[in-house]
């Protein structure tokens, strides 16, 4: 019987082996961006003794971003590598609970810079956006405040679940508490609609930007035509529209993996749980690559670091 399983556990073992190594590639590499994002906005932080808003809500999301990542990769190498472990009394509570919190937190504060690009790029004689506009940096502080409850009431509640069904969790290889294949009662959907809605209330944060910020874009080159001007403000509107546009791409790649999770969770299917999983390890990392290369002083902190690493061990 052990000759015959052999072939079986080989291939089990190279399967779980491969998915750590890339599992681990990607959560260390998001981490060493959101982590270079976060030193260097302290750097700034500590030289000026202040921030201003848009420098805020980035280093909130480059924190939050590095300890999702962290949690992420702790909850998939455990699952993984010693599941028993996540059977130990609230392990998997915490762990879940956690990983909600920082998930949430980064969704949250990145369509906080999305709104925040749009009330400050954005032209309307609304009075209501004007008075948005002038208030803007009074108001993101209480935005970001904002964020935090919430996604603190969420992984409190997101607790109790995994508490109520910690019995009913039969994990995966994989490992994550939405790839968990558990029994689909009345209880389990909860969990569902709690992440669902964390996604559409971002989301719709998101669409909202993008749209106010095209039509912006649309009526201000209307303008220009008419006038025959030109006006630095479209090169402002077009940049916030490719970092909008971004996270509107990621977060649309997010509802498909949700969609896809909530039909495959009770199909024990490894491969689209593989894939899934590997996006979702590597959003953090990709957008905020992506928020680095949209912003002069961060890109240029960054190409330095890149030569000079160059430099100190290829040129040798």
């Amino acid at each position: 019987m052990e000759t015959c399983h052999s072939p079986q556990q080989s291939n089990v073992t190279s399967y779980r082996a491969t998915t750590v190594a890339i599992i681990s590639l990607e959560a260390f590499a998001g981490m060493w961006i959101n982590a270079f994002l976060v030193c260097v906005l302290c750097i700034a932080w500590v030289k000026k003794k202040a921030l201003n808003s848009n420098e805020k809500i980035l280093l909130l999301l480059g924190c939050s971003r590095f300890c999702h990542l962290c949690i992420s990769w702790v909850y998939s190498f455990l699952s993984i590598i010693y599941p028993n472990y996540l059977y130990v009394h609230s392990i998997i509570e915490l762990i879940v609970s956690f990983q909600t919190f920082f998930n949430y937190s980064h969704l949250w504060f990145s369509a906080c810079l999305c709104v925040f690009y749009c009330i400050k790029i954005a032209n309307f004689r609304n009075s209501c956006f004007i008075y948005l506009k002038v208030k803007i940096d009074r108001i993101v502080p209480w935005l970001l405040l904002g964020s935090g409850i919430l996604a603190s009431a969420v992984s409190i509640i997101t607790y109790n679940i995994a508490e109520t069904h910690s019995n009913n969790l039969n994990f995966t290889c994989l490992g994550n508490f939405l790839e968990a294949s558990v029994r689909m009662d009345k209880h389990f959907f909860s969990s569902f609609f709690l992440v669902g809605f964390g996604y559409a209330a971002s989301f719709m944060a998101v669409i909202s930007s993008a749209v106010f910020l095209l039509f912006s874009l649309w009526r201000h080159k209307c303008k220009m035509q008419t006038n025959s001007m030109k006006n630095l403000n479209v090169e402002a509107h077009i940049r916030a529209m490719k970092s909008i546009l971004s996270f509107l791409v990621m977060y649309s790649i997010n509802f498909v993996c949700l969609i896809l999770t909530i039909i495959y969770v009770n199909k024990n299917d490894n491969t689209v749980i593989f894939l899934i999983s590997i996006y979702l390890i590597a959003f953090p990392g990709v957008h905020s690559l992506i928020l680095i290369f949209g912003n002069p002083k961060l890109e240029k902190a960054l190409l330095k670091i890149l030569c000079y690493v160059k430099c100190k061990f290829f040129l040798k």
